[in-house]
């Protein structure tokens, strides 16, 4: 495994989760409006997700249900978590079991598999359904590790409060530092609700005026890491501060697709399919908007670099393009795992 060379310590990669930067996005700012995504794929292991995966690590190390070389943290997912937990993992002695559904991109089944997890791959939908009966990858990860629970830990971040104390504790101070306090929307997409809840409950504590943007996806999507909620249930840690949320919107395959060409060909970022619906969802509201000096800010969960057979599969770049701004390397990191 790569990340031994590139990080030769666990304390390297773990002090690169957080402080990601944000960037103004200038060719779709307005005169009324300040453009800005949060650029999370500059966590060590690509997304957003390092935070609530490294928060959910530590405070079950805390409670002392994991013991290092000998339990194994299993986790249902769509990729972005269970990347982060066995990167994470990886560097502090735990193995990791991930139960994924058979439709995530092969370059996110590839890195897990890089990082040594072991993948149960389940037929479920792209993003599992939560909710009792529904959800094939939880059902199964709850059956594997049931009758073991003295090896295997389920952080289970459908339902974990350190996920949305991760984005309470450093995604929301940030983003407030970093806008200097000017934020007056916050726009993430949906999945277990920790970026959400967490993240607008400490901005609307900074500021009760400032707008919370929650973002879904359409039904039958293909928005990995997104999910649609006439479909599925909310999860039980969004459920419990949903009230947090002023806004809906719902993005469509089309038009987050759309965004993601255009992002890279007006400001040459590479971005995964749920930033392209977060800054669709910006841009709709920004033209509904009439009032001055406002700012807006996204987070860009992840990268495109995990997806480039998605993105080839239905026509959103060549392989020629894809690769080229893969090359450019604009706003690309090298990840813990390359």
């Amino acid at each position: 495994m790569t990340t031994s060379t590139v990080y030769p310590n666990s304390a390297s990669v773990i002090e690169r989760i957080g402080n990601t930067p944000v960037i103004e996005l200038k060719s779709f700012s307005t005169s009324n409006v300040k453009m800005y995504a949060k650029l999370e794929w500059y966590n060590p292991f690509g997304s957003v997700k390092d935070r609530a995966a490294f928060w959910m690590i530590k405070n079950a190390e805390k409670q002392e249900i994991l013991k290092k070389d000998k339990s194994i943290i299993i986790e249902p997912t769509s990729g972005n978590t269970g990347i982060a937990l066995a990167g994470i993992a990886s560097h502090l002695g735990y193995k990791v079991e991930i139960v994924i559904p058979e439709k995530v991109s092969k370059e996110t089944k590839d890195i897990l598999r890089k990082l040594g997890a072991v993948l149960h791959e389940t037929s479920d939908d792209l993003c599992p359904r939560v909710g009792a009966g529904t959800d094939q990858s939880i059902a199964l990860a709850y059956a594997i590790s049931k009758p073991r629970p003295d090896v295997y830990y389920m952080p289970n971040q459908y339902e974990n409060d350190s996920n949305f104390a991760a984005h309470y504790e450093s995604t929301g101070p940030e983003i407030w530092s970093q806008t200097k306090g000017k934020i007056t929307h916050f726009f993430t997409g949906c999945g277990t609700g920790g970026t959400i809840t967490g993240t607008g409950k400490y901005l609307k504590e900074k500021n009760s005026n400032l707008r919370i943007v929650a973002i879904q996806a359409q039904k039958n999507h293909l928005l990995q890491g997104l999910r649609n909620f006439e479909e599925s249930a909310k999860p039980e840690l969004f459920l419990r501060r949903e009230s947090v949320v002023d806004e809906w919107y719902t993005a469509t395959n089309e038009k987050s697709f759309r965004m993601v060409k255009d992002i890279a060909s007006h400001e040459k970022l590479l971005v995964g399919p749920s930033s392209g619906s977060v800054l669709a969802s910006m841009v709709d509201l920004a033209k509904e908007n009439t009032k001055k000096d406002q700012v807006f800010v996204g987070i860009f969960a992840d990268d495109g670099r995990k997806f480039k057979s998605l993105y080839k599969e239905i026509g959103i770049f060549t392989e020629d393009e894809f690769d080229k701004y893969v090359d450019a390397r604009n706003h690309l990191p090298e990840l813990a795992y390359e």
